[in-house]
């Protein structure tokens, strides 16, 4: 465990990292890099960027959107141990399409449209180039909130080029694969045999379906038939082949079926007979009674997960699931919901956060100088959560560890997903550590001098977590 006694041009770094960030406007083209040196700190480990256009269930934030790589950053600290200092968080403005954030008076940020196109692209093409010229090709940028049409293709783009992932698509489908690998050692329907229907085709839906199919195929089905069994719904029905609406374009093309136009999610689910319908759409409610009640009939133990953000967008509650489907469900959410009693037995509602994901992701690049984030470290890392599940949790209904556990869970992913990228030849830190464990019991960040914290050695007395760990 690192302790620190800082000087104080480290301690304004740390302020820095947990207060403030850098501002890149659309008229800094050309001079991002200038931008990037006035950032105090030389060995930047990770980077936090958004441009603001698609702030949870909140829209387009502009400038205010500063507030997501601040608190993400955060995040990596309070949970993984990155130290802050090793933290920039970044907001790329090139103006925002809110009129009425964007005419208010003490607005922050540009007071024009967003510049979208071309000059857009060359303004993050720049930036990317700009922040391995400062701080090098192992600073991890990690994408946050940037809307659907951007947020593929840059992902698609900067990939394989640079050490970089976008949370919304690939940490939100790691913890969302990792839920639906616990629920089946409930339902005891194999992966291979569960049919899924996803409410919603944006950034979250397609990148939870497409690790879900890496899931499959690595149980056993070929890609075809891993396809065949996920269909996505969007806001003109399900997504099928020469749809008379239109609208399957993009990352949709994929999963369009040879079926007949269905418009009414109650519809599709009746005709499809999903094992398990996942909602992140942010549309309130998407899930009713009459959804929930067939859901409850046609499965013995249906797999719910109304996944959208805030609460007040979530696609059902947490009550509601259970008591429709009798309390056979298997529930889990985007936002926190409180405990629920069913004929007398209560059940704890697992909530999907990306928490349980993106910050043990970051640990591990870093500690391990994982340059190329490939989709099977995300699935290597929905392996190790769902394997942090015990059958106690299992019986309480949960599907993921308690959250009070997440510093716990994030280490031991961690040192799971160091373990992997060593052995798959994509870690570039060497020698290799003998004692992963040792390893980051010496480079975690930990702020409490005066009393022991269990680390990574104390894991809570779970069977899942105790193997291999000294």
């Amino acid at each position: 465990m690192t302790n620190f006694s800082l000087a104080e041009d480290e301690k304004n770094s740390v302020s820095l990292a947990l207060h403030g960030g850098l501002y890149i406007t659309i008229h800094d083209l050309g001079h991002v890099y200038d931008i990037l040196c006035n950032w105090p700190v030389d060995d930047v480990k990770a980077i936090v960027v958004t441009d603001g256009e698609r702030i949870l269930g909140l829209g387009d934030l502009g400038a205010y959107g500063m507030g997501i790589p601040i608190g993400k950053l955060s995040l990596y600290t309070a949970c993984a141990g990155v130290q802050p200092r090793h933290c920039l968080p970044i907001m790329i403005d090139v103006g925002t399409n809110n009129e009425s954030i964007r005419n208010d008076p003490v607005y922050i940020g540009l007071r024009q449209k967003r510049v979208q196109g071309e000059q857009y692209d060359q303004l993050i093409e720049e930036f990317m180039r700009a922040v391995v010229k400062r701080f090098g090709k192992n600073c991890l940028i990690q994408f946050e909130d940037f809307g659907n049409h951007n947020a593929f293709r840059l992902l698609e783009r900067y990939r394989h080029k640079y050490c970089t992932f976008n949370d919304d698509i690939q940490g939100t489908a790691a913890v969302a694969v990792a839920g639906i690998l616990a629920s089946i050692k409930i339902t005891h329907i194999p992966l291979k045999d569960n049919v899924f229907v996803f409410q919603g085709a944006g950034e979250a839906s397609i990148g939870i379906a497409k690790l879900l199919i890496k899931a499959i195929i690595k149980s056993g089905r070929s890609e075809k038939e891993a396809y065949n069994q996920i269909y996505m719904v969007d806001s003109r029905g399900l997504i099928v082949k020469n749809r008379p609406k239109g609208g399957v374009t993009g990352e949709k093309v994929e999963f369009a079926k040879d079926h007949k136009p269905i418009d009414s999610l109650e519809d599709i689910i009746s005709q499809i007979k999903p094992t398990a319908i996942i909602g992140a759409a942010a549309v309130p409610g998407a899930f009713t009674e009459n959804i929930l009640k067939t859901m409850g009939q046609m499965n013995k133990t249906p797999i719910i997960f109304a996944l959208s953000n805030p609460t007040s967008k979530a696609e059902c509650t947490a009550e509601q699931a259970y008591t429709a489907t009798e309390g056979r469900a298997v529930f889990a959410s985007g936002s926190p919901f409180k405990e629920v009693t069913y004929k007398n037995k209560t059940f704890h509602p697992g909530q999907g956060n990306n928490a349980y994901i993106f910050p043990g992701v970051a640990l591990a690049v870093i500690a391990a100088d994982i340059r190329d984030i490939t989709e099977d470290v995300f699935l290597a890392s929905a392996e190790s959560l769902s394997n942090m599940v015990t059958q106690e949790h299992l019986d309480q209904g949960r599907v993921y560890p308690p959250l009070q556990d997440i510093r716990t869970v994030s280490l031991r992913l961690a040192k799971e997903l160091i373990e992997y990228a060593y052995d798959q030849g994509l870690a570039h830190r060497y020698p290799r550590p003998k004692d992963v464990s040792k390893f980051l019991q010496e480079v975690v960040y930990e702020t409490d001098y005066d009393s022991y914290v269990p680390a990574v050695y104390d894991w809570p007395d779970y069977t899942s977590l105790s193997k291999d760990v000294q």
